[in-house]
């Protein structure tokens, strides 16, 4: 039996996309009654359903949104109303199969988010009882009550659906400032559907894009102990060649779903605009976080790991050059470079010449950024060690694509090849990046690894049996100083350091203020400190801009950046705005942080150099 309450227990719901917008792309114009065409062409809806629940979908909704008796009254198909209903959700059981869940949709009965009069109460309510005993006798899974925005409306239809014994969704739609289309704080409406009897889940859709809904979910979600569902518009509709488009890409959406999940959201889908391939790709990244794994690894704290009998633990300033130069207090520097997607090297290896001539203090090396394949960072460290420089090289190790005796594999090779220092992160789901589809691992995330790491440096491997000699890698971790949700970030990065951090690089920082708040939390509350290097990625262009904004997880771009970029007139001037605006934020943290990390933009590794050459004096 699909059970919806018992399956937001186990993990996030993967919902649907629109309905409306597929039906409208296939060239049926909005004065039909899309609700008629599950009777009139019900291959053109079960294809959509098949889409959907193809793409990855754990619930998909029938095509009944208009189907009361009132709605359906302006079409002259009052009479037809239980026959509409009874078919849509015949055609979505038939696309989802026997584990797909499939949910009655129902949305209100007033037209333009008006208020309902008490004089038509019996009526409206009388319209959702006969729309939603059809849903229920034909065999929907819940009800799923979408785009409200008058309360009294609302929760007449709630006691309606809850007559049915299925159980209930309740969804309202708000504006950009929180506020429905009778002008009701969300705030007030949602603590309503809280302490309503009748409905068991809550949630928004509708009006806003991913961005402004995820705001608006941030401050809602610590209302209500109900579980909490999303559908976000993809975006704002444009005009475009006489047509209204939503132009937000899927990979975007994605990345924002994810941030949805992070805040205790319990289930995404998408409303107008949204289409299968907007759930496809949000699909991969949201199963690979509901099926994330707790690290199988005890989690201890530093002070609580006890070296296994005859090994000394190597200290962090005898560990590499870099990890002695962070405990003396200097200043370091390092510069992000890509490896090749190919297995020539030549270009990798003159950057860090050039770096290293330069002085800087070492070389960062990604691990799938994107989750695209390229030669491995653990292989380009040991090629740039075998070329005869002294510059270090940093991989970075993320949990995506090892399961955990990979790691510890991984792990005990770079050490025995000469790599000690590791920056441990977790790792961008995967997505598509050609004809290959690929899923993620994660058997631990970011703080696992840590964790693994620390034990391997303290004689004791995953098993706890003793490892002699231990290895000696510095850890490195990841910080985001500029995310929405900065308790959670602030809470992981205490547990980090915790497992046994020794110092964190951030995502690059375009805005000062909000590392400030950063450190600032960070020094009143963490259990030790470690020293914070500050990321920094010189921006090219506003092409370049606008991709690290919406396609790079974790990176935060303020207006205010995005709008100098806009008025630069040409290339070199948009370089030196790039950079300019790096020295800008390195002067105002200078003092705060331990050093700075700058990324190659595009690959330009004289780019960088130029940001650390221009850095304030130690």
């Amino acid at each position: 039996m699909r059970n919806y309450l018992e399956t937001l227990k186990r993990h996030p719901l993967i919902l649907d996309g629109a309905m409306g917008t597929v039906i409208y792309d296939k060239g049926v114009f909005v004065n039909a009654c899309y609700e008629e065409l599950s009777l009139t062409q019900p291959k053109l809806i079960a294809g959509i359903h098949r889409g959907y629940v193809e793409a990855g979908a754990q619930l998909i909704l029938t095509n009944t949104f208009g189907a009361n008796r009132i709605k359906l009254r302006g079409f002259g198909l009052a009479d037809r109303t239980e026959e509409i209903n009874r078919a849509a959700v015949k055609l979505a059981r038939e696309a989802a199969g026997p584990d797909i869940m499939v949910g009655g949709d129902v949305g209100p009965c007033q037209e333009g988010g008006g208020k309902l009069a008490q004089s038509r109460e019996k009526e409206v309510e009388a319209a959702f009882a006969g729309q939603m005993a059809a849903l229920a006798d034909a065999g929907a899974d819940m009800l799923f009550l979408e785009t409200f925005s008058d309360a009294y409306e609302l929760q007449v239809a709630a006691r309606a659906a809850r007559a049915t014994g299925l159980p209930v969704h309740a969804s309202i739609t708000v504006n950009e400032r929180g506020e429905t289309a009778t002008g009701l704080a969300a705030a007030t409406l949602m603590e309503q559907l809280e302490a309503d009897p009748n409905v068991d889940t809550v949630g928004l859709n509708c009006a806003v894009g991913p961005a402004g809904l995820l705001k608006i979910a941030q401050t809602l979600i610590k209302r209500v102990s109900k579980p909490m569902l999303v559908k976000p518009n993809a975006g704002f509709p444009q005009q475009v060649g006489g047509r209204m488009l939503y132009m937000t890409s899927p990979e975007y959406f994605t990345e924002k779903a994810k941030e949805f999940i992070r805040i205790g959201v319990r289930g995404v889908g998408g409303c107008c605009g949204t289409t299968a391939e907007h759930i496809r790709v949000m699909a991969r990244a949201i199963s690979c976080l509901s099926e994330f794994k707790m690290p199988v690894v005890e989690r201890v704290t530093v002070e609580s790991v006890v070296a296994a009998p005859q090994v000394e633990v190597v200290p962090m300033d005898k560990k590499s050059p870099f990890g002695a130069k962070l405990a003396r207090g200097e200043r370091v520097s390092s510069v992000e470079l890509l490896s090749p997607r190919a297995p020539d090297m030549t270009d990798m290896l003159a950057k860090a010449r050039l770096c290293q001539e330069a002085g800087v203090d070492a070389i960062n090396i990604p691990d799938g950024p994107r989750a695209t394949a390229r030669v491995s960072p653990l292989v380009a460290a040991m090629l740039i060690r075998q070329a005869g420089l002294e510059i270090e090289p940093i991989p970075h190790y993320c949990c995506r694509d090892r399961n955990l005796l990979g790691m510890q594999s991984d792990v005990l090779g770079a050490a025995a090849a000469g790599i000690r220092n590791l920056l441990v992160i977790t790792g961008d789901p995967p997505k598509v990046s050609g004809a290959a589809e690929v899923r993620g691992v994660f058997d631990v995330d970011s703080i696992g690894l840590t964790q693994l790491i620390q034990g391997l440096n303290h004689g004791l491997d995953m098993a706890h049996a003793p490892l002699v000699p231990p290895t000696a890698i510095l850890i490195g971790v990841g910080a985001n100083p500029c995310v929405l949700d900065l308790d959670h970030e602030i809470d992981r990065f205490y547990r980090k350091i915790e497992a046994g951090a020794e110092y964190a690089i951030t995502q690059p920082v375009y805005d000062a203020d909000a590392l400030l708040r950063f450190l600032d939390r960070v020094d009143k509350g963490a259990p030790r400190r470690i020293p914070i290097i500050a990321g920094m990625f010189p921006l090219v262009s506003l092409k370049n801009a606008e991709f690290m904004r919406n396609e790079v997880p974790g990176v935060v771009i303020p207006d205010a950046v995005m709008e100098r970029m806009a008025a630069c007139g040409d290339r070199e001037s948009a370089r030196a705005a790039g950079v300019e605006m790096a020295h800008e934020v390195m002067a105002r943290i200078a003092d705060r942080v331990a050093g700075f990390e700058v990324s190659a933009p595009l690959g330009n590794v004289r780019i960088a150099l130029r940001v650390l050459e221009g850095a304030p004096p130690a």
